[in-house]
C-alpha cells in the first residue's frame, strides 16, 4: 500500500480565484508559483512515482506563522495550539491548491479522495505537511 509523506516548507498559501482580463481568464502568478513549488518538491522526493488510481485518504496540516505583533504570552499560546488561526488563507483554499498541484502527478484525479483530515495551526516554522494513503 502506498503512503506519500511530503513537507512543503514556508508559509502555506491558498488557491486564489481566477482573474479576468480583456483577453480572458488567468490564474494569479502566486498560485501558479506555489503549485509549481509543490510539484517540484514531490518530483524530487518521488522521482519514479507511478500514478495512484485507487481510493485515497489525505491528511493535511497547515502550520501558519505566529504573528510577531502578538504578546509573548499569546505567541506561546499559539505555539502550544491553545489559540487557533482563524485568518487567511482559508483551509479549503489550501486544500484546493495542493490537490490541484499534484493531480495528474501523484494521483489521476482529486475525486479519488474519499477522506480528508485537514487542520490549521500556528508554528514558529511555517509549512504544509501532507500524507496521502491508499485505502
Amino acid at each position: 500500500m502506498t503512503n506519500i509523506i511530503l513537507t512543503i516548507p514556508g508559509e502555506p498559501k491558498g488557491k486564489q480565484r481566477p482573474r479576468w482580463h480583456k483577453v480572458g481568464t488567468y490564474t494569479p502568478k502566486e498560485t501558479v508559483d506555489y503549485e509549481t513549488y509543490i510539484k517540484e518538491l514531490f518530483v524530487i522526493k518521488y522521482p519514479d512515482f507511478e500514478l495512484l488510481e485507487t481510493a485515497l485518504r489525505l491528511g493535511l496540516t497547515a502550520y501558519l506563522t505566529i504573528p510577531k505583533s502578538k504578546s509573548q504570552k499569546k505567541q506561546a499560546l499559539m505555539e502550544s495550539n491553545d489559540i487557533k488561526p482563524t485568518k487567511n488563507p482559508d483551509l479549503d483554499n489550501i486544500l484546493k491548491i495542493f490537490l490541484d498541484a499534484l493531480e495528474g502527478l501523484a494521483y489521476k484525479n482529486d475525486n479519488q479522495f474519499v477522506r480528508i483530515d485537514a487542520f490549521k495551526c500556528y508554528s514558529s516554522k511555517p509549512r504544509l505537511e501532507i500524507s496521502i494513503k491508499e485505502i
